[in-house]
């Protein structure tokens, strides 16, 4: 059902660990052969490719690109109570981490009259992408929107594919979360597209659209399948992006004290997401390796998506990885950088302090990854693919950047004129110099 890896007596350098470790076969680079003639055709064609797009994606060919006011209404109208109020609550856990991710502006004083401020401003305009296909991500509304709305952002627009089933709209439960947070800019579009949307804006068609259906935004950031982690790849330059968030991943750190079954359900959790999920046991235990084998059979096949579960499990992408202590678990999961890693050992909150390469680190037995995909607070939009080596998770600096201010006295300037006029020849560039020079 799932693949073993045995890396025990064996002494691998930083390279040859990332090459034996198992990884998706369909790679972000291969996809993006795929996605570059999307994106040309999107800036080409505008409204037209992106209906044409979804006909030939999701089966379905919305006549509102646009999602109309009435729809957000229908949907909230008809949204279950109890989902609403798990909604709500994820909403202000979100908020609260969220509100303290802000960085604070500093003034530094360098000399008398010589002085640096640095202010953090929040981008103008951002696409935030919400993935459907095989399930519905409210979830991913209220990561995606919270973090840009606690930033500042003044203009946000969403997008989600377009479903059949509900008239060539987004799923209503997407609607409704887009409502409680009072978004009212959302695209039935989806995939690749909807990042070229973002990216480079989009013309309408004057019966359906107008003139314009989409403005181009700074920052396109959310999940999303590997097609998707492309585009934002492709895009990247034109816009900025959060990280290359592709096809979800779970790396499990565990010794003999760790419960099978929870490791077991932790793995099916995110191989539920999808067939090319990645699902990924490191532990130093031979018998809850064997125990785990013997839970993750039983329980993927009475799952309700135990196609899609076993298909992950048994893929290249997944396996348990035994090692020879948790010392050289450190290693793997660190060489591995995981969207999401959970620890489970007799030390946990020690072992994690000692990991630098994730997108999120779940401590112990009772802090699941299914917590961090909803309620825990923390932003469930993450680095996968090894990114988690240079990015970090969706978060409030998704959406900043930071603006440094100078301002000299004429004293101030003078006091140094004639150190920078000799690293302006040091680099032979005496015009910089010379712009000092003048000025006394």
């Amino acid at each position: 059902m799932i693949n073993r890896l045995d890396l025990r007596g064996r002494s691998l350098s930083a390279r040859e660990l990332v090459e034996a470790l198992p990884r998706a076969e369909v790679r972000v680079e291969d996809a993006a052969e795929r996605v570059a003639p999307i994106i040309a055709a999107v800036r080409r064609r505008g409204a037209d490719e992106l209906r044409d797009l979804a006909e030939r994606f999701d089966g379905v060919r919305p006549h509102h690109l646009r999602v109309p006011a009435e729809a957000f209404e229908s949907a909230l109208a008809g949204l279950d109570p109890l989902v609403r109020e798990a909604i709500e609550e994820t909403i202000s856990r979100v908020r609260t981490v969220h509100r303290a991710q802000r960085p604070q502006d500093f003034v530094v004083d360098l000399a008398d009259g010589a002085q640096v401020r640095q202010r953090w401003v929040p981008v103008g305009r951002v696409g935030l992408y919400v993935p459907g296909g095989l399930a519905v991500y409210p979830s991913s509304v209220v990561m995606n929107v919270v973090a840009a709305q606690e930033a500042g952002v003044p203009s946000l627009a969403v997008a989600s594919p377009p479903q059949s089933e509900n008239a060539g709209l987004p799923h209503p439960t997407i609607l409704a979360a887009c409502a409680l947070l009072g978004v009212d800019e959302v695209y039935a579009v989806g995939g690749a597209q909807a990042v070229a949307m973002f990216a480079y804006g989009a013309r309408g068609t004057e019966e359906q659209d107008g003139a314009v259906l989409c403005e181009p935004v700074n920052v396109v950031t959310g999940p999303g399948n590997v097609y998707v982690a492309a585009a934002k790849r492709l895009v990247r330059g034109v816009v900025g992006i959060d990280a290359e968030a592709g096809t979800t991943e779970i790396a499990i750190l565990a010794d003999g004290t760790a419960h099978p079954d929870h490791v077991a359900a932790d793995l099916i959790s995110q191989a539920e997401h999808d067939p090319a999920a990645a699902s990924v046991l490191v532990t130093s235990s031979v018998e809850l390796a064997g125990a785990v084998e013997a839970r993750l059979k039983d329980r993927a096949e009475g799952t309700r998506h135990s196609d899609r579960v076993l298909q992950a499990l048994a893929g290249p992408q997944s396996a348990i990885v035994l090692v020879d202590s948790v010392e050289q678990g450190i290693e793997v999961v660190d060489a591995y950088g995981a969207e999401h890693l959970e620890i489970q050992t007799a030390d946990a909150a020690a072992v994690a302090e000692r990991i630098s390469n994730a997108g999120a680190i779940f401590v112990g037995p009772y802090s699941p990854v299914a917590l961090g995909d909803y309620m825990a607070g923390s932003n469930h939009v993450l680095p996968t693919g090894g990114c988690a080596h240079f990015a970090s998770g969706l978060g409030v600096h998704s959406f900043i950047k930071a603006v440094q201010v100078v301002e000299y006295t004429e004293q101030a300037l003078g006091e140094i004129a004639s150190k920078i006029v000799a690293f302006a020849n040091a680099e032979d560039l005496p015009a910089h110099g010379e712009a000092v020079q003048v000025r006394f």
